[in-house]
């Protein structure tokens, strides 16, 4: 017990530390991120000093059941895929475009406009895409209009960490936890839905208070015209993105498990790909959407998996369950899963709570927890890492310190009501 305890602590440490001083190593023209490098070491020294069996591990790994982590990364990819080559198709630029011009230089309804957008399209899509797209377009309309860009950047991490939670299909975290206790898209809905209202209004509230003054300002900002790459393509992108969406919620009445939805529509999609490189000759849009996959995810949340494997075979996350379980679990497992996640990163959290979350209320608050935990420390989740390493790029002064400054003010008092909602709902 001890051993495992140890390698898992030193593997998790020596992950955040990469992930804060080298999150990246360069080889000539390659380039590599480290944060999954110390966890796949400790798996390796898991089987080496058989604290798990190799024979065990392997079977829990293509298993049927929905802790398959190979059926939760395959959605997460597939779900992905679909929202880069909308990206890659300028669909979510052209959106924001859309936006500055709607708000008629307010910068308050912009602020609005930008919020009300984010949390749509991280509904439908992913909270990560929505980031890594509209971080670069705030800092460049912002810098055109001499505005201060903070409150939109803000605006935009919180919006998109927070209406994550809506849908199973919003963060990797809800995947991974919502899967290992096989909640079906509607079921997950039905429960989430208040919390997630409840955790929108909060934030949305919050954030206006903060930067009210600051967007008093007139607006003067001149938007350029953003164009659709592909017509076609995007039509064929939106629609089979829908499809997926109202196949993912009715997945469990016909009989259809959701990564095999999703690895339908994303296959779809590539083969209207594949067909487009052959007629108009143009690479980039297929190549770049299969360049952008989070490949890195694969050995990380498989490696997570072991450790807890690891952890679970040697009596530990029992421990922790017999903690947790001694009060109300809605709010030991919310508190704890927030603070867990804002300390080791949102996705060993996840892998490590959906062992141990055996009821509903435990269940549904881990996944709050993944879900806010991501907006106090830039370390919950590594859309808030990438985040903070573009801000760096565009010379954008946003300290690890501000970060914690706004997340904690936004955060707490979210997760608060969105706990409340919860104990309402069940």
């Amino acid at each position: 017990m001890v051993l495992t305890l140890v390698i898992s602590i030193i593997a998790i440490l020596l992950m955040l530390i990469s992930i804060i001083v080298f999150p990246k190593i360069k080889f000539e023209s390659f380039e590599m991120q480290t944060f999954y490098i110390f966890p796949f070491i400790a798996m390796f020294l898991f089987f080496a000093f058989k604290l798990v069996d190799i024979d065990y591990a392997m079977n829990k790994l293509i298993s049927s059941d929905g802790m398959n982590p190979l059926k939760i990364i395959a959605l997460f990819f597939s779900m992905s895929f679909l929202s880069i080559i909308l990206d890659e198709l300028n669909f979510f630029e052209y959106l924001a475009n859309k936006a500055l011009k709607k708000a008629n230089g307010s910068q308050i309804k912009l602020f609005l406009i930008l919020y009300l957008l984010c949390s749509v399209l991280t509904i439908f899509t992913s909270n990560d895409i929505v980031i890594l797209t509209f971080t670069p377009f705030i800092i460049f309309f912002s810098k055109n209009a001499k505005i201060n860009p903070i409150p939109y950047l803000v605006t935009e991490f919180i919006a998109a960490n927070t209406w994550s939670m809506l849908f199973i299909i919003g963060n990797p975290t809800n995947i991974y936890i919502g899967a290992n206790a096989n909640l079906s898209f509607l079921e997950y809905l039905k429960v989430m839905f208040l919390p997630t209202i409840f955790a929108g209004l909060t934030s949305l509230l919050i954030l206006f208070l903060l930067f009210k003054n600051k967007l008093k300002e007139k607006l003067d900002c001149e938007s350029e015209e953003i164009k659709i790459k592909d017509k076609f393509l995007l039509i064929i992108a939106l629609s089979l993105l829908i499809i997926c969406i109202i196949l993912l919620a009715i997945s469990n009445y016909i009989n259809l498990e959701m990564y095999l939805v999703s690895l339908i529509c994303a296959s779809t999609l590539l083969l209207f790909l594949i067909v487009n490189l052959f007629i108009k000759k143009d690479k980039t849009i297929i190549i770049n959407g299969l360049k952008r996959i989070p490949y890195s995810l694969f050995p990380f949340v498989v490696s997570m998996f072991i450790i807890v494997l690891a952890l679970d075979c040697n009596g530990i996350t029992n421990n922790l369950k017999d903690l947790l379980n001694k009060t109300n679990t809605i709010f030991s497992y919310g508190i704890s899963s927030y603070l867990s996640c804002s300390l080791i990163n949102n996705i060993p959290m996840s892998v490590l709570f959906s062992s141990i979350s055996t009821n509903t209320g435990s269940i549904y608050s881990s996944i709050i927890g993944s879900n806010i935990g991501a907006f106090l420390t830039p370390i919950g989740a590594l859309a808030g890492i990438m985040w903070l390493s573009i801000l760096k790029k565009y010379d954008i002064k946003f300290s690890f310190i501000d970060f914690i400054k706004y997340g904690a003010i936004i955060s707490i008092p979210t997760l608060a009501v969105s706990l409340l909602g919860l104990a309402i709902i069940i």
